[in-house]
């Protein structure tokens, strides 16, 4: 073979190398941040990583699931950037196996408890009428998300607990794996009743708002973020301090979201 077959075969060899790196256009191929959300983040994150990619040119692709399934799949090493979930509970589980970067933990947005019913089905009914609500229909369901893992089942099971109902009710509850999966059974009529966060009813059309939890009812609602200890991307501490600008919480805001305090 002469040198000269041989040196363009190497060059080519190169070229092939540095085109896996490479976008169109001549471009260095663009990198992503990977977040693990909970399923009541969805469509607000997706509005938010459209802004955040405006302002910094990396995408945002969006893992969402019940908190506790990112919590574990984090803990045995998926590749996220960034962990949101629905309370600070599974946040201080994955901290504790080190797949947190602590100093990068901020608390980025509250929310609210309702109970829901398919829209234009019944009067209002008030919070300490709620076991009644099942009393004329030994069948009747209340969908819920997981009770014991899932953060909106177990706000919505304190919730219940402090009212007393929580025992009448148990053997009635359909549990779904989150938040969301809840949500659409009201929706889809297949139950009379659920317990969701407050930005899930207002973006779900086909259904109403019987009546909101008071606070006092449940530990507050928080969403925290963080950079997971692993992250690939350079961008992921960026995204969660855009999580806490005037832009995303606008968005928050929109979506039924309640504000907490700036994190320093």
């Amino acid at each position: 073979m002469s040198p000269s077959i041989m040196d363009l075969r190497r060059k080519l060899r190169k070229w092939a190398a540095v085109a896996l790196c490479i976008g169109p256009l001549g471009q260095p191929a663009q990198a992503e941040v990977t977040v693990f959300a909970a399923a009541s983040l969805k469509n607000v994150l997706e509005e938010i990583g459209e802004a955040f990619e405006q302002t910094y040119g990396e995408p945002v692709v969006l893992s969402v699931a019940g908190s506790s399934v990112l919590a574990r799949q984090i803990a045995y090493g998926a590749p996220a950037d960034v962990f949101m979930p629905a309370n600070s509970a599974w946040m201080d589980d994955v901290l504790k196996r080190g797949r947190i970067q602590e100093d990068t933990r901020r608390d980025i947005v509250g929310n609210g408890l309702v109970l829901v019913r398919p829209a234009g089905t019944g009067p209002k009914d008030q919070i300490p009428d709620l076991a009644a609500s099942f009393s004329a229909d030994e069948n009747g369901k209340i969908a819920m998300a997981l009770v014991d893992a899932v953060p909106a089942g177990i706000y919505g099971k304190t919730a219940l607990q402090h009212l007393g109902v929580w025992d009448g009710l148990a053997p009635r509850v359909v549990q779904t794996d989150n938040v969301r999966a809840a949500l659409a059974l009201v929706a889809l009529g297949e139950v009379p009743l659920g317990i969701v966060y407050a930005s899930d009813a207002l973006r779900e059309h086909r259904v109403e708002v019987v009546v909101e939890f008071p606070a006092a009812f449940h530990p507050p609602i928080l969403y925290p973020a963080a950079v997971v200890a692993d992250a690939k991307s350079d961008r992921a501490g960026d995204f969660v301090m855009f999580l806490q600008s005037e832009t995303a919480q606008a968005m928050f805001d929109k979506a039924g979201f309640a504000p907490v305090e700036v994190n320093p």
